[in-house]
């Protein structure tokens, strides 16, 4: 039973945290924070943290929770999934390690709304279609555990390191002019490439995972 549970820990609590927080790259969402925070008073920025962190906790558990039941219903395997889900991902990577940079995607090209907090900032800023596949990959392999009650529990552990992950980023907005200002232009950039090698990784992993699940379903 201990190592059990050491392992759905290590699998699904530091895992699932890992490639979450690689995906979500909170230092790369201050500075969109930060110009869609501004003119606005202390307590309005707090308020706009707040709600985003929490609209993406709601997208992360949605997620979760009703991916599987998509794939069902459009009779989308849980191989084919982590296959497409791990390309994505492995996309998004590549992209943070040798595009531009984070801005690319987070700059506010599209013209936000009278209140940007779920639109643009939560969603596609902080939570967006890489987040989504990594949550929805993360699904499929509880599905296909054994036991209702692991099930149960990875679950429960899953949704615990989304609560950590939303926890940082809210932290980090909370306190983004002082982020902004101690990790500068350069420290953002080395954050972002080394979040972009690590959703790489995460994207091979859910490849070769994929592809062994087809394997073996033949």
């Amino acid at each position: 039973m201990f190592e059990a549970l050491t392992g759905l820990l290590a699998a699904f609590g530091a895992g699932a945290f890992l490639s979450l927080i690689s995906v979500v790259n909170p230092p790369a969402t201050v500075p969109m924070y930060l110009a869609l925070a501004q003119g606005l008073d202390e307590r309005a920025r707090q308020r706009m943290a707040r709600r985003a962190c929490l609209y993406c906790f709601y997208i992360l558990l949605a997620s979760l929770l009703v991916g599987g039941v998509v794939l069902d219903l459009f009779g989308v395997s849980y191989g084919a999934l982590r296959v497409a889900g791990g390309i994505t991902v492995g996309i998004l990577g590549h992209g943070l390690m040798y595009d531009k940079g984070p801005m690319q995607s987070r700059d506010g090209a599209v013209r936000p709304a009278a209140d940007p907090t779920f639109f643009p900032l939560a969603m596609p800023g902080i939570t967006g279609p890489g987040t989504i596949a990594v949550v929805v990959g993360i699904s499929t392999e509880i599905r296909e555990l054994h036991g209702w009650s692991h099930q149960l529990l990875a679950y429960a552990i899953t949704v615990v390191a989304m609560i950590v992950v939303c926890l940082v980023e809210w932290l980090l907005l909370r306190n983004a002019p002082r982020v902004s200002r101690r990790l500068g232009p350069l420290g953002i950039e080395v954050m972002t490439r080394l979040s972009g090698f690590l959703l790489i990784c995460v994207g091979v992993q859910f490849i070769a995972s994929g592809i062994r699940t087809l394997v073996e379903g033949h």
